[in-house]
């Protein structure tokens, strides 16, 4: 599973406290509490200190993927890993106790710290990795003001609808085109089997709801486009717009249709109680022909206690991006990671932002398992699965159109409550306009 993905499931509401924080800073035009920003140069004492989300096997891997770099070039890296990261990073950061280096799941709150002066900007080794290996639309979500902070670090692509491929055959179908052939899809498979086709899990602990966003943000970005998902992300249109109403009603032509929905797990309104991990047992027996989720989900349908799915073109389980409106559009993908940014500049902080924003780190980290990442100097046979691997290749095609997962560049009051929270009261009941109401109110004011 992804970092971000841990992030999601495991991050505290303590998110939504840093809202008047993050709004103090984008108020204040930068330069605040001065006196707690970033470290001067220093001197380097041969040991890196890094926080971040990233935890229990994932961290080992972190560490592992970095071991040897560290003997060569003599620095220890050590790494923190903090379920109350998005809340200590803003109160360490001021405090004048931030780390040398700190893994930002979220590019809205490296934003905010760096709006408030407490990151360095990005040295000029780190500004040349991000130039050369990575697209301008991931550089910038590491960007404010103009200035570049930091560096992406790993990836995940949302959107894949993952299937079996045996039963595709047995009922004479194959991977749609276009979304209109999607639902054709649908509704064939229903006809043909007399079972709902879909299978969804909303469930998330406090961040409930997630999966919900995951099916909008895709909807929107295939609709209406990447110009106006960058306006709905920056709230320069409100969430009532029509075009994300229309992508929340294009999601519940199959979410909340009890004919096609919950494949093995209940009605329409059991989404929420289903833990999102759960869909992949029920896929993976074939109780369920359909599913939204993304490309972490691999590493469910694989777990033993899930029955030790098989996942490839000619496995039990493989998958298909959402397909897009009209035949022959561009890949259109959203998806998540990290960014890393720095506290300190000393020049042992500055060798190890390089190499984590360097095509060798991805590499190293990638070859373990698990993960991918956007840098364009990574292998794609590094990585440890065919979903993966193919993962790797949409996001270094440069026809790809990327976005950044808009729950999580929003302010954490909306893309982290409200909007979670919206999804969950929608498949319960609450009719669009209403959801979208509510949770454009929370939108905090300038």
């Amino acid at each position: 599973m992804s970092s971000t993905l841990h992030r999601r499931f495991t991050a505290p509401m303590a998110v939504l406290a840093i809202a008047g924080l993050a709004l103090a800073g984008c108020s204040s035009g930068g330069g605040g509490g001065a006196a707690a920003g970033p470290g001067d140069a220093g001197k380097a004492d041969g040991v890196v200190t890094v926080y971040g989300t990233i935890a229990d096997t994932e961290a080992d891997l972190l560490n592992k993927s970095w071991a040897a770099w560290e003997t060569a070039n003599k620095i220890d890296i050590k790494y923190e890993s903090s379920k109350e990261f998005e809340a200590q990073i803003s109160v360490r950061a001021q405090g004048g106790n931030a780390p040398d280096l700190a893994i930002f799941p979220q590019p809205g709150l490296m934003a905010d710290l760096a709006s408030r002066d407490l990151i360095q900007p990005a040295p000029a080794a780190v500004s040349a990795n991000v130039s050369k290996y990575w697209s301008k639309d991931w550089a910038k979500y590491a960007t404010v003001g103009g200035t570049l902070y930091g560096a992406p670090l790993m990836a995940s692509v949302k959107g894949f609808i993952w299937y079996s491929p045996a039963k595709f055959k047995e009922w004479g179908v194959t991977v749609p085109t276009t979304f209109d052939e999607l639902m054709t899809l649908t509704k064939t498979i229903q006809q043909k089997t007399g079972k709902a086709p879909w299978c969804a899990g909303f469930g998330s602990d406090a961040a409930t709801g997630w999966p919900g966003t995951d099916w909008v943000e895709d909807l929107v970005l295939r609709q209406a486009g990447a110009a106006t998902y960058d306006k709905w992300v920056s709230h320069k249109i409100p969430f009532t717009d029509p075009a994300i109403k229309k992508a929340v009603d294009t999601v519940g032509t199959i979410l909340k249709d009890p004919n096609y929905v919950n494949a093995g797990l209940g009605d329409v309104k059991s989404i929420n109680s289903t833990p999102f991990g759960d869909v992949a047992r029920v896929l993976g027996k074939g109780d369920c022909a359909l599913t939204h989720q993304a490309s972490f989900f691999d590493g469910f349908l694989t777990d033993p206690k899930n029955g030790n799915t098989t996942v490839g073109p000619d496995k039990n389980i493989w998958a298909f991006l959402t397909p897009p409106i009209a035949a022959g559009d561009g890949a259109a993908v959203t998806g998540g990671g990290e960014i890393v940014a720095a506290f300190s500049n000393d020049a042992d902080t500055i060798k190890v932002q390089q190499y984590l924003s360097s095509p060798e780190w991805a590499n190293s980290r990638v070859k373990l398992g698990g993960v991918i990442s956007a840098n364009n100097g990574l292998d794609p046979a590094s990585a440890s699965s065919p979903i993966l691997q193919q993962s790797i290749k949409i996001l270094q095609d440069p026809k790809t159109t990327f976005r950044f997962d808009a729950s999580d560049l929003m302010p954490g009051v909306v893309g982290s409550g409200s909007f979670w929270k919206g999804m969950v009261d929608w498949i319960n009941g609450t009719s669009t306009d209403d959801v979208l109401s509510t949770i454009d109110k929370s939108w905090p004011s300038n």
